[in-house]
């Protein structure tokens, strides 16, 4: 076999240092599970000032799902794993997608059948087991075809698969930066399909090939791929390449007994981002999801991780993933905000009960800051400054401030004169009003600032004080809404 176009796609490989790749399959969304496998490839890239590379795995067709490779570019832009090499960015062992890369797998397969480390066979097998390679290769005769049998018969036509040849004795031992060295008899490994009969490469066959042809230093993924990394091993042996760091990491966990899972309602990243959670929080959170930090600290920024992680802190246990551990995050990070970042986040929720009314979004945002778990919170705590709600004069019964209907129709009817009057309007005006008043009146300043937080917000609890939000309502609305109060009281 001739090997100058072995030898030149050799020359293309970069070499030097670290080279990470995250792979995704395009099926429609970004599980959590998937997240963390891209957020840690690309720590452990930019940690050792290495090249993070996005690689699209489509070579399994029936999967695929339309827009899919968008939401997987938009969830590292959000996410801001942003990536050396990819299609769309190019690079030095372009292309970056599996399918463009057919051409390859080809080669690389007779290559393999060359060194006797591949056969092809022309038994029939379902499709399902020439993805998974699952049959008795001991049963299998075409494993004892001579290389001139089996290459007349391809000539021919008859159709074929290229199957990996597995020793029939002896052991594979691999090593893994988390779980250490593992050996396996060979006997347990079957000859799994490397091409299939339409020419394109089996998951694990693309992986190994590509993984080498982009230089790639330490590969990433789930734990359940353990079982096939000795194959991968006797694959880079038969090619006679460096075999790269593994790094396969343990499950994410709904429970004790269950993986995540979509089909059973786990939430992917959009559905995060969709139930009020900030990209920042749910990465911090999802870096914690199998890895320890040294020290105590929890609460990390994107740099802070990328300086901090270490490969030798992943844990070999599943992690079980909290909403309400993710919640409290959530809650940290937007309470850390800057006030203008949170009013530039909160706005959207905002509108939602405001619409077009001209409030001040960043005042209404400044009486949420430290109250907001989640941001889809917003829209309930200050719906009362969209529409007056339709409340009771029993919310004018208030036990601490001594405060019920008559006083507080009292309260209101001397309040609403001297409120019309405020040549500028603000909460230290409106606040000196309610302490004249109560100086007046002779009652406490509690008994007067109550009637007026229900004639605001027609209920008993707010985010913010009655003046702040008398504030944000303005003058005109907040007397009209006190003349509503009037009304029920009378």
């Amino acid at each position: 076999m001739d090997m100058t176009w072995f030898d030149e796609m050799e020359q293309r490989i970069p070499k030097g240092k670290v080279r990470t790749r995250f792979a995704p399959s395009p099926t429609g969304y970004m599980h959590v599970g998937n997240l963390r496998t891209a957020l840690y490839t690309w720590l452990i890239a930019r940690h050792n000032d290495g090249t993070f590379i996005l690689r699209i795995e489509d070579t399994d067709q029936g999967r695929l799902v339309e827009g899919a490779v968008d939401v997987i570019y938009k969830t590292l832009a959000e996410c801001h794993l942003d990536h050396d090499e990819g299609p769309d960015v190019g690079g030095p062992v372009a292309p970056y997608i599996q399918t463009e890369r057919r051409p390859f797998y080809g080669k690389y397969a007779e290559l393999l059948i060359e060194r006797g480390h591949a056969y092809r066979c022309f038994c029939e097998k379902t499709e399902s087991e020439e993805d998974t390679g699952e049959f008795d290769r001991g049963d299998d005769p075409c494993r004892a075809l001579s290389r001139e049998e089996a290459d007349r018969r391809a000539a021919a036509g008859e159709p074929f698969v290229i199957r990996q040849r597995i020793p029939h004795e002896g052991t594979t031992t691999f090593h893994d930066e988390i779980y250490g060295d593992i050996t396996v008899e060979n006997t347990t490994l079957d000859d799994q399909v490397l091409m299939k009969r339409d020419g394109l490469p089996t998951y694990n066959f693309a992986n190994v090939v590509d993984d080498h042809m982009m230089g790639i230093t330490h590969v990433v993924r789930g734990s359940e791929y353990l079982s096939s990394a000795p194959k991968y091993n006797l694959l880079y042996q038969g090619f006679g390449w460096d075999v790269p760091h593994y790094v396969h990491c343990s499950p994410v966990m709904r429970d004790a007994h269950n993986k995540m899972s979509k089909r059973h309602g786990d939430p992917s990243y959009e559905d995060l981002i969709a139930q009020g959670f900030l990209t920042d929080a749910v990465l911090n959170y999802v870096a914690l999801l199998g890895w320890s930090p040294r020290g105590e600290q929890e609460i990390f920024s994107l740099e802070e991780l990328k300086d901090v992680f270490e490969m030798s802190g992943i844990s070999k246990s599943p992690a079980i993933f909290d909403i309400e551990k993710l919640r409290y995050f959530n809650s940290e990070y937007i309470r850390a905000m800057a006030p203008e970042a949170f009013a530039k986040v909160a706005e959207p929720y905002i509108r939602q009960v405001i619409g077009d009314r001209d409030y001040d979004v960043a005042a209404i945002a400044a009486l949420l800051q430290e109250r907001t778990k989640l941001l889809t919170d917003i829209p309930g705590m200050v719906d009362f400054f969209g529409e007056l709600p339709d409340y009771g004069t029993e919310l004018f019964v208030h036990k601490n401030s001594k405060s019920n209907a008559d006083s507080s129709r009292q309260v209101l009817q001397a309040m609403l004169p001297a409120l019309e009057a405020l040549p500028v309007w603000s909460g230290e005006s409106i606040y000196e009003v309610i302490l004249k008043l109560a100086e007046e009146l002779g009652f406490k300043s509690g008994k007067v600032i109550w009637p007026l937080r229900i004639a605001v917000a027609g209920r008993g609890v707010t985010p913010g004080s009655a003046t702040e939000i008398a504030e944000v309502l303005g003058k005109d609305e907040t007397l009209r809404r006190i003349r509503i109060a009037l009304d029920k009281l009378a």
